[in-house]
């Protein structure tokens, strides 16, 4: 049996259906936080950045300037994972701040998302020197601060960013060109992986098929019930 909080919004979004066939103008749902819940996972992401402070498992380690653990809406619904951190993602200490970055922005903004509603975070968390892709053993030893992510954050939807992030979370070994664009199953959580904006800057062509997967992101998002809406 359906509850209050689901049934109250299942009748806003009838509602808001309606007023948007009608007049074209897109009306987002509130947003229902359960008491307490986001102070409780704000905490434990403090746990985990505290853990990772001085971090040495991994070369890695030896060329930051910071550690990139990742920000946003503790209670997203979707959590975005890319692969590893840019130049300025290392100076700032902020994922996906460089021209990537505003890039994401926009894909998001495109299927009205606020990139504030959505938690981002990588892969591995400290920036490969001169941008290399991340060598194995570097995605080992990042894999338990990225579970405990996902845990805290238990989203609804995983978009992820390119080849490493999808291997990663999917152990396949197909690349990213026959992935995309499919939603799979991630411990019950569904998972799309498209392409990583960074692709989308250096292959402009790309950005045709990048599209149709926001579009499925966007439908996924809302066949979910609601509960925790993105959208202000």
């Amino acid at each position: 049996m359906l509850d209050l909080h689901q049934k109250y919004f299942q009748l806003l979004k009838l509602t808001r259906k309606y007023i948007e066939q009608e007049t074209g103008t897109r009306i987002p749902l509130p947003k229902i936080r359960r008491q307490g819940e986001e102070g409780s996972r704000k905490g434990t992401l403090e746990t985990i950045e505290n853990t990772i402070q001085g971090c040495k498992k991994c070369r890695l380690s030896q060329y930051r300037k910071n550690i990139v653990l990742g920000t946003g809406n503790t209670d997203a619904p979707l959590m975005i994972i890319g692969e590893a951190p840019g130049e300025q993602e290392d100076i700032q200490g902020q994922p996906f701040v460089g021209a990537a970055g505003q890039l994401l922005t926009k894909m998001l903004a495109a299927i009205h998302i606020e990139r504030e509603n959505v938690y981002i975070t990588n892969v591995v968390k400290c920036r490969p020197e001169n941008n290399r892709e991340p060598h194995h053993d570097e995605i080992e030893a990042c894999n338990p601060y990225l579970i405990a992510q996902i845990k805290v954050i238990n989203p609804k939807i995983i978009l992820c960013l390119g080849n490493f992030a999808t291997k990663t979370m999917l152990g396949k070994t197909e690349g990213i060109n026959i992935l995309r664009g499919k939603i799979f199953d991630y411990q019950g959580i569904k998972l799309l992986p498209t392409y990583h904006p960074a692709a989308l800057l250096y292959h402009p062509a790309l950005k045709r098929d990048a599209w149709i997967d926001m579009q499925l992101l966007q439908k996924e998002i809302e066949e979910e019930n609601g509960v925790r809406n993105m959208s202000d």
